[in-house]
């Protein structure tokens, strides 16, 4: 029996080298890119060639792809299991795990989207009041502060042709109030119908209105610091089990083939996972309650 130890865990060992190095080898590279990424095209006073320009530009590509493809890495890891365990049941699961993965690194870059043109949004409104209190007129304003802020997206296109021939600028705005993450453009819109209907300074009704937009965010933002504690500790009880069979591994007791290879052991990995699942939905499900109060 000590032999047959011994060799599961110079196998552990082994593939725990294997997989450390392919990860450092994987950080180091990462790092390497994003070092000359941050290169200009000038260095020491040469102009670098074309086929380097495009082998950066291709590279760049790839990053991006795999950026966007990053729920793919759940396969490599499931085989990992697989060839460790000695099952195909790993595989199954990697394959099952990649639409959910990526379902949720989906939602996870729309949010930040969202947050990104909540925050533009913002910075919408300061450069339009300091356009204004420079002596730009509101249309002309408006313009210079949407091609500097580029935060409208899709809708920038209707707004600008507004403010540049004299059209609807309110009308224009609340319809791109309506995207995701466009919301304050409603109060902006909002502004500029009473300024041109009853006359109001636009500049006041805008500072007013970028200040309610901070304070607005920065309450988000103490709330998601508030809840960072709760996110952590789902994060903690979601790897207990890995850390589980990890120890399970380390002492000697052989947890993969116990739970892939015998009848108790698929029924314990079901439930569990199965429980782990369920857990996990209602813990997410309770912290965002929390945000969305």
């Amino acid at each position: 029996m000590s032999g047959g130890t011994t060799t599961v865990l110079s196998e552990s060992a082994r593939c725990a080298a294997v997989l450390s190095v392919v990860v450092a080898a994987w950080l180091v590279v990462a790092q390497d890119q994003r070092r000359r990424g941050a290169r200009v095209l000038f260095v020491d006073g040469v102009v670098e060639s074309p086929l380097r320009a495009r082998w950066e530009r291709i590279r760049a590509e790839a990053r991006q792809r795999l950026r966007r493809r990053r729920e793919w890495l759940c396969l490599p890891v499931a085989l990992a299991v697989a060839v460790l365990g000695k099952s195909v049941l790993p595989v199954l699961a990697g394959t099952v795990a990649v639409p959910l993965m990526g379902r949720w690194l989906r939602r996870r870059a729309l949010t930040q989207e969202r947050e990104r043109r909540a925050a533009g949004v913002v910075s919408l409104c300061g450069a339009v009041v300091g356009e204004l209190r420079a002596g730009r007129e509101p249309g002309q304003a408006l313009l210079v502060a949407v091609r500097g802020t580029e935060v409208m997206g899709a809708a920038e296109a209707g707004v600008s042709a507004a403010a540049r021939f004299g059209g609807d600028v309110s009308a224009a705005l609340g319809q791109a109030a309506r995207e995701p993450g466009l919301d304050g453009l409603a109060g902006m819109a909002a502004c500029w119908r009473v300024a041109v209907d009853g006359g109001a300074g636009l500049a006041a009704g805008l500072d007013r209105l970028e200040g309610a937009l901070r304070a607005e965010r920065r309450r988000r933002e103490e709330l998601r610091a508030q809840l960072a504690g709760a996110w952590s500790t789902v994060a903690v009880l979601a790897l207990l089990p890995v850390l589980g069979l990890g120890l399970g591994a380390a002492l000697g007791a052989d947890p993969l083939r116990v739970l892939l290879h015998t009848p108790a052991g698929l029924v314990c990995l079901v439930v569990g996972g199965a429980l782990e699942a369920a857990g996990l939905c209602w813990a997410g499900r309770i912290v965002r309650a929390g945000e969305a109060a």
